[in-house]
C-alpha cells in the first residue's frame, strides 16, 4: 500500500482483468479504503466517483470477482486486477464493459479462438440459426452431443495410435468442439473448468 501513488482525490485507476481469458472487464477506482477491503476479503471493492461511496463489486447483482492477483505499473500509480468473475462486469450484462466496437483490425491466427468459439456456440444455443451444425446438436440434445464426444475421442485414440501427427490435430480440434457445445448444453462454463485445473495445480503445489 505504501508504494501506491493516489491523486489528488485520494484514488487510483484499476484495470479489471479476467484472470483467464486476459479479457478487459472495465475500467474503476479504488481509494485507501476500497483497496484495503479488497486485500481483506479478495474480492473487488471500488469507490464510486459518481455516488461518493465505497462499491462492493456485485453486492446487489451477485456478480462479484474473486481477487486473484493485485498488480501495479513502473510509477505505482494504476493497479492491474486479476479477477475470476462470478457474472458480467459491466451493468448492462455483457460481460464485459469494453464490448463497443470502435475499429476491427485483422487477428493473429488462433488468436483468442477458444473465447471466440465458445461466443460463437453460446450464441448459436440462443438464436439456432437454421442449417447451422451446432443448431443441429442442441436440437439433439444431451444423447446425441455425448455420442460425438464419444465418437471423436475415439478418433483421437486411433490417430494416436497410428502416430499420425497431423489427423491427431484435426480430431483434438473436433473432440474440443464438442466437448464445448457439451458444457455449454449443460450450463457448465469453460472457464470454471478451468477454474478446477487450477485448484488442482494449487493443491498439488502445496504438498511439494
Amino acid at each position: 500500500m505504501a508504494t501506491l501513488t493516489f491523486d489528488d482525490r485520494g484514488l487510483i485507476p484499476v484495470i479489471v482483468q479476467h484472470a483467464i481469458t486476459r479479457e478487459v472487464l472495465t475500467l474503476a477506482y479504488m481509494n485507501e479504503e476500497a483497496y484495503e477491503k479488497t486485500v481483506e476479503t479478495r474480492e473487488a471493492w471500488f469507490f464510486s466517483r459518481s455516488r461518493q461511496e465505497l462499491w462492493h463489486k456485485g453486492e446487489t447483482s451477485g456478480n462479484t470477482q474473486q481477487v486473484v492477483s493485485i498488480r501495479t505499473d513502473c510509477d505505482s500509480d494504476a493497479i492491474v486486477l486479476e479477477v475470476l468473475p462470478s457474472g458480467p462486469a459491466c451493468h448492462t450484462g455483457e460481460e464485459t464493459c469494453f464490448h463497443i466496437s470502435l475499429e476491427k483490425f485483422e487477428e493473429p491466427s488462433g488468436y483468442n479462438v477458444v473465447t471466440h468459439l465458445i461466443k460463437t456456440i453460446e450464441e448459436r444455443q440462443q438464436t439456432m440459426p437454421e442449417g447451422a451444425y451446432t443448431t443441429y446438436l442442441f436440437e439433439k440434445g444431451v444423447d446425441k452431443i455425448c455420442k460425438k464426444v464419444g465418437e471423436e475421442a475415439s478418433e483421437v485414440i486411433i490417430a494416436s495410435k497410428n502416430n499420425d501427427a497431423e489427423e491427431l490435430k484435426w480430431e483434438a480440434a473436433d473432440l474440443i468442439y464438442h466437448l464445448l457445445v457439451l458444457l455449454q448444453n449443460q450450463n457448465v462454463s469453460y472457464y470454471d473448468l478451468l477454474q478446477v485445473l487450477q485448484k488442482r495445480h494449487e493443491m498439488k503445489s502445496h504438498k511439494k
